[in-house]
This record gives C-alpha cells, structure tokens and sequence, in this order.
C-alpha cells in the first residue's frame, strides 16, 4: 500500500486549507484542523485525517454550521454552558474551557454543557487540557442512533463513548477514552473502505444476525461492548450528556439529520474536579496513593490507557505522520472541489 508522509505542520496545514477552502470561518477551521492533525498524531486513524471528508460532507448538506460563534454563559456557580450554534463543538469548548477551570478550581468540581454542538471528534482532546491544569476530568457525548441495547436488534443509543482523565504532575495524564459499543464508527468504517471483515461481536446486520461484514454492521446495528453492563452504561450517556443538559438523544439526533448522512447533532457534558480543593494540604499524598496504584499496574505488564497513543504521539513528532496515498488524494480532491 502506497503511504504519504507529512509532517506535523504540513498535515495540519492541509487540514486547514481543506476546511476553509470548504466555507468554514478561520477560527472553526483552526479549531477543526488541529483536532484532526492531532488525532493522527496519536495513532487514532478514526478520529484523524479522514474525518475530513465527513466534516466537508456534513457541511454540504447543510446539517453544520461553518462560522457560529459560540455562546459561553455562566449559569450557576459550578456549571458553564456553551451553544454552539449548530458548529462543530471544538471552538465551543476552547472558548468554555477557562471558564469551566475557574470554577472548578473555586469550588472543587465544575461542569460545561455544550448544547446544538455537532460532534465527531475524540473525548480525550476533551479531558487531556483539563489534567494538564491539575483537574480530574470526565467528558461524554451521545452520537446517532448506531447501536442496538443488550437483548435488542434495533439502533437506538450511539456508540457514547466516555473519557476519564486524571493528572499526574510531570508524567503523561491517565486517560482512556472508549466508546459504550464495541467499537468505533470510524473504525468499522476505516474496515469498510478497506474492505477488511470486522472482528465478531461488533455488530449485527439488519436482520439481527452476528455479522462480521462491516457495510451490513452499518446497515444494520452495532452491538455495546461487554452486553447488559455496557449497554446500562450507554444508557447513562444518553441521559446525562441528553436530557440532563436539555439536548438530543442518538434517536433524536438521527431523526433530526433527516437521512442526510451528517455527523450527530446533540450535545455534550464535561465534568472536572480539583483534587487540592477536595484534599487540601493532604493532596500530595493521597495523589501519590494513586502513583502507588499505576505502578501495581505496570509492574505486572498491564499497560496504562492512553501509553500507545503517546508512544504515537512521540514518534509523530520525530517523524511526521503516515497516511495512505488514496486517503491523501481524498482529502486533496475536496480542496480541489471547493474552488
């Protein structure tokens, strides 16, 4: 398979020009590029570069907006909301973020509502700012209605996934980012435009039978990961990032797009903690508790989340990013197209 290199800057770059070119303001495009690029850096081909070509679909059939500008409002003393206007919610969050730190510094836990946000991106790019400023962070977002509850064979929650991040001073964060269904969108769509077979388990075909196909999984249903228990937690994403904040559920979001095919509409709930304010003088050492419970990890050849995307993230940053040469022409025909 023919590859592409392209270095951190040029990847960005590209993803940039791509997305203006396409109609979206500066700041959106900046905001959008450098979560892709960063996506690829860290190994995570689902949430990298490829995206582009949802985003510019998704905006060509009228189902995001290319330039909202985003509404920060601080409605009570723990809790941010954002609108985003029916944009992307990656500019939502950069404006909501030093807010939502402010507070949960001031009164040990805060909580952002991004609300008419469309999302695509990773939650790790959520959560991963937060513990660089020393906060616990938790983040969940509904999608469409993709994945079918334990015992059923109808889509009814999206795939949900749910970011943890917790701060480890000067060691890379703890932070593992997983969807509720057994697998990504994206990564049974990346099998599908490689016409790989998905592994069993990860979905089902219309008529409810296992399937190892990935174009009748997306036809049909994904399945939750772990049944029953990943099934409940789904559940809860829908109703506190749904609900709760007064946004769509997957089913909603999926009604709404009216068959289009654009990326889900809803919203999105992040939740950060300060541990000093929670521990007082006592933080450092029950911080250092929890260094005691990564190494009992470690020392038995378990791995960390989020170790092989900083392991990516190094060697990204030595050695630019690789991607496939029919990807590169993909992404390279949508600027051609938006002149």
């Amino acid at each position: 398979m023919e590859m592409v290199n392209l270095s951190l800057t040029e990847a960005y770059v590209l993803a940039f020009n791509v997305l203006r070119g396409n109609g979206f303001s500066e700041a959106h495009a900046a905001a959008v590029a450098k979560n892709v690029t960063h996506g690829e850096r860290d190994g995570c081909a689902s949430h990298g570069l490829w995206r582009l070509l949802g985003i510019v679909e998704t905006l060509r059939k009228g189902k995001v907006s290319p330039d909202a500008e985003p509404a920060i409002a601080d409605t009570a003393p723990a809790i941010v909301k954002a609108d985003a206007g029916g944009a992307f919610s990656l500019l939502a969050f950069e404006r909501a973020l030093p807010l939502l730190i402010e507070k949960a510094r001031h009164g040990g836990i805060a909580a952002l509502a991004i609300n008419r946000c469309v999302h695509f991106s990773a939650l790790f790019a959520d959560v991963e700012p937060l513990t660089e400023a020393g906060l616990v962070a938790l983040a969940t977002t509904p999608s469409h209605a993709w994945v079918a509850p334990a015992g059923g064979t109808q889509p009814l929650f999206g795939t949900n996934p749910i970011a943890f991040g917790w701060p480890r001073g000067d060691k890379p964060p703890f932070i593992f980012d997983m969807a509720t269904s057994a697998a990504a969108r994206g990564e049974i769509q990346l099998h599908q435009r490689a016409g790989k077979a998905v592994p069993e388990g990860w979905g089902i075909d219309a008529q409810g039978n296992s399937t190892t196909n990935a174009q009748a999984i997306l036809d049909g249903a994904m399945l939750t990961f772990g049944g029953h228990k990943g099934s409940a937690l789904a559940a809860m994403v829908e109703l506190l990032a749904g609900p709760l904040i007064g946004d769509m559920t997957s089913a909603e979001s999926l009604a709404w797009d009216e068959g289009a095919g654009g990326l889900p509409y809803g919203g999105e709930l992040i939740l950060a903690l300060d541990p000093t304010r929670f521990l007082g003088n006592d933080a450092a050492a029950h911080l250092a508790r929890a260094e005691t419970l990564f190494s009992g990890m470690t020392q038995q050849g378990a791995r960390l989340p989020g170790e092989r995307r900083y392991q990516s993230r190094e060697r990204a940053n030595r050695n630019g990013l690789e991607i496939t040469l029919t990807l590169f022409n993909d992404i390279s025909e949508l600027l051609k197209s938006s002149s």
